[in-house]
C-alpha cells in the first residue's frame, strides 16, 4: 500500500466533506472545481502556507509537527480514530515489503474462549483472519464452514472476506449495509497501522476486485474502530436475534482481538441464543456406543 497516496486520498476525502460556508469562508458565487474546501482554504484555516499543506497532502512532509497535524485535524473535524489514522499516515516512513508470517494464537487464548461455554466468542488476527472460535461463535456465524478451519493456515477464514464475499453472511446480518461500512472502516484503520503488510494489501485488492460494495466504501475512505456494537441477525436455525458485541484487544499479541457476543438478559434473543446452544452442544456430544445385540443362536 502506497502510504503517500493513502495520505493524500484520505485528506482529500475529508476536505470534500466540509463546505466553505460551514468552515466560515466567504464565497462570492461562481463554480468551484472541487467539492468542499480547497487546499489553500484549508491551509489558511490551519495557519500554514498553501505550499506546506500541499507537500503534506502529497506525502512529502514526514516530519510534520504535532501542532500542524492537530491544526489540520481540527479544521477537518476529525474524530479520535481519524486523527490517529492521520498521524499514522503522516509520520510512518515507508519500509520495504516484509515476508508475511502466519499469525500464531497463544494456546491460553484458545482455552479461554472455549471456556465461555454458551457465550459466542472468536479471535481475530491483525488482518481479520479468524484465528479461533468456540462452538457457539461457529454456530452463530459460520456453521456452513468446517469448525477446525481456523487451525489450518492455508484455508483459515478471514472475517472481512467472509462478510463481503460469502452469501451466508449477507443473509445473516439484518443491518448488512451498516455493518459493511463499519467493517470497511475498521479495515482501513488496520491498513493504516500496517501499511507494509503484503497479505493485508492482497486482501484489500481481492475485496476491491470482487465486491462492488466494498470498492465503493473503500473509495470513500471511512476510518473508525469498532470496540462495541449492537446488531440484528436472521439465523437460519433460531430466527431473529439482537446481540451486543464487545471487541477486546489482547495486550500481549499485537493486533489480535477477541469478539464476544451477548444477548440482553430475559430477552427473546437470549432465549434464541439458549436454543442455539442446546442444538449446538447436542450435535457435538458423542453418542454412547450401543451394546451389541445378544447372539440369538
Amino acid at each position: 500500500m502506497d502510504q503517500r497516496s493513502e495520505l493524500g486520498e484520505f485528506l482529500r476525502s475529508r476536505r470534500a466533506r466540509i463546505g466553505p460556508e460551514e468552515a466560515g469562508i466567504v464565497t462570492y458565487g461562481g463554480r468551484r472545481r472541487v467539492p468542499g474546501l480547497r487546499r489553500e482554504e484549508l491551509a489558511q484555516l490551519a495557519g500554514v502556507s498553501a505550499g506546506y499543506y500541499t507537500r503534506l497532502e502529497q506525502g512529502q512532509s514526514p516530519n510534520a509537527s504535532d501542532a500542524v497535524l492537530d491544526a489540520v485535524a481540527r479544521v477537518l473535524r476529525l474524530d479520535e480514530d481519524e486523527r490517529a489514522h492521520l498521524y499514522g499516515l503522516a509520520r510512518r516512513k515507508p519500509k520495504g515489503r516484509k515476508r508475511s508470517r502466519p499469525e500464531q494464537l497463544r494456546p491460553a487464548i484458545r482455552v479461554m474462549i472455549e471456556s465461555f461455554g454458551d457465550v459466542p466468542a472468536l479471535v481475530l488476527g491483525r488482518r481479520t483472519d479468524v484465528l479461533a472460535w468456540n462452538r457457539m461463535a461457529h454456530a452463530l456465524l459460520a456453521a456452513h464452514l468446517d469448525f477446525d478451519a481456523p487451525q489450518r493456515v492455508a484455508d483459515r477464514p478471514n472475517w472481512a472476506r467472509l462478510f463481503f464475499l460469502d452469501p451466508h453472511l449477507r443473509e445473516l446480518f439484518g443491518d448488512w449495509a451498516r455493518k459493511a461500512k463499519d467493517t470497511a472502516a475498521d479495515l482501513r484503520l488496520i491498513a493504516g497501522r500496517y501499511p507494509d503488510d503484503p497479505k493485508l494489501t492482497e486482501l484489500i485488492g481481492e475485496l476491491t476486485m470482487n465486491s462492488p460494495e466494498f470498492a465503493a466504501l473503500w473509495a470513500a475512505h471511512p476510518v473508525s474502530g469498532c470496540a462495541h456494537d449492537r446488531r440484528s441477525y436472521h439465523h437460519p436455525l433460531v430466527g431473529a436475534l439482537t446481540l451486543g458485541t464487545e471487541l477486546l484487544q489482547i495486550p500481549d499479541d499485537e493486533g489480535q482481538r477477541i469478539a464476544v457476543f451477548n444477548a440482553e438478559p430475559g430477552s427473546s434473543s437470549e432465549a434464541a441464543l439458549k436454543l442455539l446452544a442446546d442444538l449446538t452442544f447436542a450435535s457435538t456430544i458423542p453418542r454412547p456406543l450401543r451394546s451389541p445385540e445378544p447372539d440369538p443362536r
